[in-house]
């Protein structure tokens, strides 16, 4: 079973100086992997079967059952790398040890990587397993809003532009943020995604996908949410136009997430940020915002680490060209328990 509450100093590194102690080899990199991916001991992926496999040579794990081999690696986002575990986790280890991120450049840098290709690839192979499919719904009261996020593919990169009339619309994404409000004050879990823009198709979705039914929803008072009542929502509008309250103080939670989000990504990454690949940014923003009081930086290392052994791979040009491997269901981790 998965270590729901894991210790500091028993299962992540509180420090850089003990990531260093524990993850001194390729070998030691591999059992710490090994042990996420199957806490209560190893099951095959091809019959699922649980029992201690052969140790063949180059760290291939056989199954007694069925004889069928992979390894660690296998199945999850370090598939067929040819990049060292040690490298990955060092990656995973700045990723989350920085308060706002890292960039495929500073991470190149920081670990003296040659290629920035490699560098650039592995962020987006973390940020493809910081969302976990099964996560729970927001609850309680929901703020939700839509905006805009002016966006660039990077200098050198040209933009085709739709018109002359597009005002540069080919740099703007549309997105929708949902934020749970605490009462009397504070936030607590947000959720952002692209939509194809602010209409009800988009954004009616958008809610039901993320907000727990019999949750109190506040919009402004734009018609596009009147559908949410319908939809077993308590609904509560405000609206804006006629009134001397700003946006900023009847919605503070959303605006509030979009600003430091439109900050992260100007900050972190200078803005130069691809429309195309925006999706997993996104997904990197929730789970920084979402683990916020986390007090200890080693937590979320376990955590991105412990999502990564899940995560189904994907490859250079997966991410390159913005390719979606089907999501498979759930790895199995157990069918049949085997005695000694």
């Amino acid at each position: 079973m998965i270590d729901a509450d894991p210790v500091a100093g028993r299962n992540y590194p509180k420090t850089w100086v003990q990531f260093q102690d524990w993850f001194a080899s390729e070998d030691a990199c591999a059992s710490y992997l090994e042990k996420l991916r199957w806490p209560g001991g190893f099951c095959c992926p091809a019959c699922g079967v649980r029992d201690a496999p052969v140790r063949a040579s180059r760290r291939r794990l056989v199954c007694r059952s069925c004889t069928h081999q992979c390894s660690v690696t296998a199945g999850t986002i370090f598939d067929k790398t040819r990049t060292p575990l040690r490298v990955w986790f060092a990656a995973a280890w700045q990723i989350t040890s920085q308060k706002h991120g890292v960039s495929a450049l500073g991470l190149q840098r920081v670990l003296g990587l040659s290629s920035y290709q490699t560098a650039w690839a592995m962020l987006h192979r973390f940020r493809r397993a910081m969302v976990r499919l099964q996560r729970e719904k927001l609850a309680g009261t929901v703020e939700v809003d839509e905006a805009y996020l002016p966006l660039s593919r990077g200098p050198g990169v040209k933009v085709k532009r739709v018109s002359s009339k597009a005002h540069n619309n080919s740099h703007l994404v549309v997105i929708a943020v949902a934020v749970e409000v605490h009462d009397p004050k504070g936030f607590g879990r947000i959720r952002i995604h692209r939509v194809q823009g602010p209409t009800i198709d988009a954004l009616i979705p958008f809610v039901r996908e993320n907000v727990m039914p019999g949750a109190t929803i506040r919009t402004d008072g734009s018609a596009i949410y009147g559908p949410l009542k319908h939809d077993g929502f308590g609904h509560e509008p405000f609206v804006q136009l006629g009134t001397d309250i700003p946006a900023h103080v009847s919605l503070p939670g959303v605006h509030r997430v979009i600003s430091l989000l439109k900050r992260w990504l100007l900050g972190t990454h200078q803005g130069a940020v691809d429309p195309k690949h925006v999706d997993y940014y996104l997904d990197e923003f929730a789970f920084r915002f979402n683990r916020r009081s986390s007090r200890s930086r080693g937590m979320l290392f376990y955590r991105l680490l412990q999502q990564s052994a899940a995560t189904t791979p994907a490859t250079y040009a997966n991410i390159r060209d913005n390719d979606h491997p089907s999501r498979a269901e759930p790895r199995i981790t157990h069918l049949v328990e085997l005695n000694g």
